[in-house]
């Protein structure tokens, strides 16, 4: 439940239908490939990797890789700690709307209702403005980013391991239930089916075209949670006789059932409320960021007892997203425990950097879309690295000694070890690819021939702050093999 409560958040509901959104069932395709090749191999070896050696990522890689390798688990460390600093902006994100719904459903039960219609209303485009007035300059989402935050520092400086599962019992259960019954009322409105089936229709062309197939790797990636050592995080505190093949494969189809789920229900609401499809298709290939933010309210307006629904539906968004920040704080309080610092100052500790280094991406919309660029990307690149240090240990014995025992589900180990190397070759031939195609209109240098750093998209901003990363996974490896590793 742990796991499952790490996988399925806000990722599902906010990021994988504007992905899919933009390109279809050729996505899916490719997306459902990388879950099988990809993340579950990987989730499977940080799980047994947590396990095995107790620790959090530093001391866990560390003691895998040994000092000549050690800085590749920082690194991994590091991509970790970038995404949590502006996922916890969605979080917040997602509590300002479970407030917004909350005022909206007490006007409908005890007012004129009019704030609902204004929902509804097309014309009105209040769900519009109500987002893009959030997303730039804020400080509604400042401080609702930095109440969020504080939030999990107190429950993690209390301990999770207890409260998170519980908790988790009601919400992903609620959650799934909930956009089940989204999707069955946006799929019966006019036009709903033309939103399913352009969700699965297959466009043989962008097979072509790299960015999809970066898309759809970092989006398994990021989504259930493969290369971030947070399976590592959650397996140092698992039990000995955890079966770890059946966790992580109910976690990970768990995960992609869900975000299926969230994109029949979207897309379709989308189609539905467009005033013909090419004008909807038109809005998803424009891959906007708030999809769930805009559409679904305006969805749950025009449906009996919506606004109800709309409340329990966001505050399940919330709570779901709030589960997945935690196992991301966690990691790094887990890491700060290895270095004996007491659980309570490592919460505010890690709390703190949250709330100070992720103000600009609450702040402003352009900056946290850059930075889920770069760290999802990164992604990719902790896979290469967690891959190699399985392959340099010998694919099978590390199966044999920390995945098997005690798993009575298991997979081949030709299976195992073919999707270690494929990850690992296959990791860099993407990348190498995806930098060669370019996603900007100037990947290194702009038009007058500078160092093109400020455009969120471009390779010059991925390769200057993945380089500062690995700069102080270098720098400071032997230093974190002494403390944390050797120790």
């Amino acid at each position: 439940m742990a796991s499952l409560g790490m996988a399925i958040g806000a990722g599902n509901l906010w990021r994988f239908p504007r992905i899919a959104g933009e390109y279809g069932g050729t996505f899916i395709i490719l997306w459902m490939f990388f879950l099988i090749v990809w993340s579950i191999p990987l989730l499977m070896a940080e799980l047994a990797i947590g396990k095995y050696y107790r620790k959090g990522t530093l001391g866990a890689l560390g003691r895998l890789g040994g000092k000549k390798f050690n800085w590749m688990g920082i690194f991994v460390t590091l991509v970790t700690m970038g995404i949590a600093f502006y996922y916890s902006v969605v979080t917040g994100w997602s509590f300002r709307y479970f407030i917004l719904n909350t005022q909206n459903l007490v006007d409908y039960i005890f007012g004129s209702g009019a704030m609902n219609q204004k929902f509804a209303d097309p014309n009105v485009n209040f769900m519009d403005s109500f987002w893009a007035s959030l997303s730039n300059s804020s400080w509604q989402a400042v401080l609702c980013y930095i109440f969020t935050i504080t939030i999990a520092i107190w429950v993690l400086g209390k301990g999770i391991k207890q409260g998170l599962e519980k908790v988790n019992k009601i919400l992903i259960p609620t959650l799934f239930i909930l956009l089940m019954v989204v999707a069955a009322f946006a799929i019966q409105m006019p036009g709903g089916i033309e939103g399913l089936e352009y969700l699965f229709t297959i466009d043989v062309e962008l097979f072509k075209d790299p960015t999809i197939w970066i898309e759809a790797i970092t989006d398994s990636a990021w989504s259930t949670g493969a290369g971030w050592g947070l399976m590592i995080t959650i397996g140092s505190f698992s039990r000995k006789k955890e079966d770890v093949t059946l966790n992580t494969f109910l976690g990970a189809f768990g995960n992609n059932s869900a975000a299926l789920l969230a994109a029949m229900a979207i897309l379709p609401a989308v189609f539905a409320m467009a005033a013909t499809s090419t004008e909807a298709i038109d809005f998803l290939h424009g891959g906007n960021t708030a999809l769930v933010f805009t559409i679904l309210p305006q969805l749950f307006a025009r449906m009996t007892g919506g606004p109800f629904l709309s409340w329990l539906f966001f505050g399940a968004f919330a709570m779901a997203a709030f589960s997945s920040i935690l196992p991301m704080m966690q990691l790094i309080i887990r890491n700060l425990t290895d270095y004996n610092v007491s659980k309570k100052r490592a919460a505010i500790i890690t709390g703190a950097a949250c709330i100070i280094i992720g103000l600009p991406s609450a702040w402003n919309l352009d900056i946290f879309e850059n930075q889920d660029w770069v760290w999802g990307v990164g992604l990719l690149v902790s896979g290469i690295f967690i891959s190699f240090l399985i392959m340099r240990y010998g694919p099978a014995k590390f199966k044999r000694e920390f995945i098997d025992e005690n798993s009575d589900f298991k997979v081949s180990s030709k299976y195992f070890a073919g999707m270690i190397y494929f990850i690992f070759f296959a990791g860099l031939f993407l990348v190498y690819w995806w930098m060669d195609q370019g996603y900007s209109d100037y990947p290194w240098f702009d038009e007058n021939g500078n160092w093109n750093v400020i455009d969120k998209f471009s390779n010059a901003t991925i390769v200057t702050q993945w380089g500062i990363a690995l700069i102080i996974a270098i720098v400071f490896n032997g230093w974190v093999y002494k403390k944390f590793v050797k120790k």
